[in-house]
């Protein structure tokens, strides 16, 4: 039966370079796995076919040849990558030789690799909870962390002082063994070393064999101006120390603000409520206003109505990225007088008898709502 050009076998363009064809490869051989196909008699020999196609073309000197003089040019040629399939070789040659071409991503990392059980510490999460003035402006805080740490009496090894851990005799220090299933050399991890490659015939005492033991650690924290509720504050190299010298990993801090009593934050501006009584709304006046830094002047004109906004630029919280400060916004509640005297409720019967009967521009707001609910009421007759 004359052989098919292994381009086409492939599924590859002439021009294909050793990636193309490693993926091409591992496709086919996958699809055409004898184990995957028992009831296709055809699979085993589309998968040889698929192997000597690649056995070829990875090879450059077999690939020019094969290139220049087709399938005679490539006939009896020895050495390197596979057997000659030409001359029959069978699925055990073919596994023996596919661990070389690709390695790990076919047949497992037993080869040529030795583990030495490092293993980089987990990273921690710690929340933590700051005043809103520290927010604004920053802080430095100290804060203690409970993790895993290296431990100090076997400096991590987790063998007795004195001693030292062996590699482990089941895997021979690579932390995996390998098993035949079938026609598929498959690899697992070491069962006697849990995949360390190491074994420790006197365990430390302090911290067991583990190398590591828990204990809290002080750290200072700068808090950057600008954080807010859910701003994350990555520490490199403050999470849990590594398994058996591997490196550590980073701890990350997670804030949260406290509510404040007088301000409300709105991304980069803080807002507040301002009280002003009738008076000083309806005349005019000047108000002391709270800020983060301290009390400002602040000048409320006359006929100021309720929920006005006032905008002091600057007094607001900075930018984590930037250097521009947002602003303080106050709005203006203007309180309704309680609790009055006799005298007093005469006087504003008396206002309000002056303002009855006048024209409108004593209470814009009013005339305006009025307008609408009469142009309403009359839309609902008309219907």
């Amino acid at each position: 039966m004359a052989k098919r050009d292994y381009y086409e076998v492939l599924g590859v363009s002439r021009s294909a370079d050793n990636d193309e064809l490693k993926r091409a490869f591992r496709r086919l051989a996958m699809k055409y796995h004898p184990d995957r196909n028992p009831d296709q008699p055809d699979a085993e020999e589309r998968f040889k076919e698929a192997t000597e196609a690649f056995e070829v073309l990875s090879d450059q000197e077999k690939r020019s040849a094969y290139d220049r003089f087709g399938h005679q040019g490539v006939e009896g040629m020895a050495g390197g990558g596979f057997s000659n399939f030409a001359n029959g070789a069978g699925l055990d040659d073919i596994f023996s030789n596919l661990e070389n071409v690709f390695g790990d991503m076919f047949m497992g990392s037993h080869r040529g690799r030795t583990r030495t059980g490092q293993q980089r510490g987990s990273d921690l999460s710690y929340e933590l909870t700051i005043d809103l003035e520290q927010a604004v402006s920053g802080d430095k805080m100290e804060v203690r962390i409970p993790a895993l740490r290296t431990c100090d009496e076997c400096n991590g090894s987790g063998a007795e002082r004195g001693t030292s851990p062996t590699n482990c005799p089941d895997c021979d220090g690579t932390g995996r063994i390998s098993i035949r299933q079938q026609m598929f050399f498959m690899q697992q991890t070491c069962p006697r070393c849990r995949g360390a490659g190491k074994t420790i015939q006197n365990p430390c005492r302090s911290c067991h064999g583990q190398g590591r033991v828990s204990r809290e650690k002080t750290l200072s924290i700068t808090v950057p101006p600008g954080v807010d509720r859910g701003t994350r504050l990555r520490v490199s190299g403050e999470g849990e120390s590594g398994v058996r010298g591997g490196p550590q990993g980073d701890l990350y801090i997670v804030f949260d603000v406290r509510p404040h009593p007088v301000f409300e934050r709105q991304n980069q501006n803080l807002m507040c409520e301002v009280p002003v009584t009738f008076t000083q709304a309806a005349l005019g006046a000047e108000i002391d206003i709270p800020t983060l830094e301290g009390s400002v002047k602040l000048r409320i004109p006359s006929e100021t109505q309720t929920g006005k906004l006032f905008r002091l630029r600057g007094r607001g919280v900075p930018s984590l990225r930037e250097r521009n400060k947002g602003d303080l916004l106050c709005k203006v509640v203007v309180e309704t007088p309680i609790n009055l005297s006799s005298k007093q409720r005469d006087l504003l019967e008396e206002l309000e008898t002056t303002l009855e009967g006048t024209d409108s521009r004593h209470t814009p707001h009013g005339k305006s709502f009025g307008a609408k609910v009469r142009d309403f009421i009359d839309s609902l007759t008309s219907n």
